[in-house]
């Protein structure tokens, strides 16, 4: 998860929503990272957790990411979601909830959702505070002064 910070924080600090991944190995070994970057590159599907897929697809050299951990420092979107359980990503980590758009147990529960062929073991709250201090800090300095 400390990884996954470090990312998030870089993609605070060039402009995007600083959310970061990775995708670790049955070994322990890190095959993927990725931060939010869809201001960056343009791309509406550029969320850390994406980015982090394909960097261990890639490194990995299949699209089954079997026996692989998916850690991130916010809960996955519904996309996010999909895309690691089409990824057959064993465990998902997530650090801070989301409330608005949370799709592993929040808004919805597209991990665990029965009717697919695919549900990962899900662990939440890892560095939870200091996963959503981050964001906190991120849009509370781009609200105007006097703003709650």
């Amino acid at each position: 998860m400390r990884i996954a910070l470090a990312e998030a924080t870089a993609a605070g600090a060039s402009g995007d929503v600083p959310v970061g991944a990775v995708v670790v190995g049955a070994d322990g070994g890190l095959l993927g990272r990725g931060r939010n970057a869809r201001e960056a590159t343009g791309d509406p599907t550029a969320h850390a957790e994406l980015l982090a897929l394909r960097a261990a697809a890639g490194v990995h050299g299949q699209w089954r990411l079997s026996g692989c951990t998916l850690i991130t420092t916010l809960e996955p979107c519904t996309m996010c979601a999909g895309a690691l359980v089409l990824a057959r990503v064993d465990r998902l980590v997530y650090g801070a909830p989301d409330p608005k758009a949370g799709a592993a147990g929040s808004l919805w529960d597209v991990v665990r959702d029965r009717r697919l062929n695919h549900r990962p073991e899900v662990l939440s709250g890892v560095l939870a505070a200091e996963c959503g201090a981050v964001l906190r800090d991120f849009f509370a300095a781009r609200r105007p002064t006097g703003s709650p």
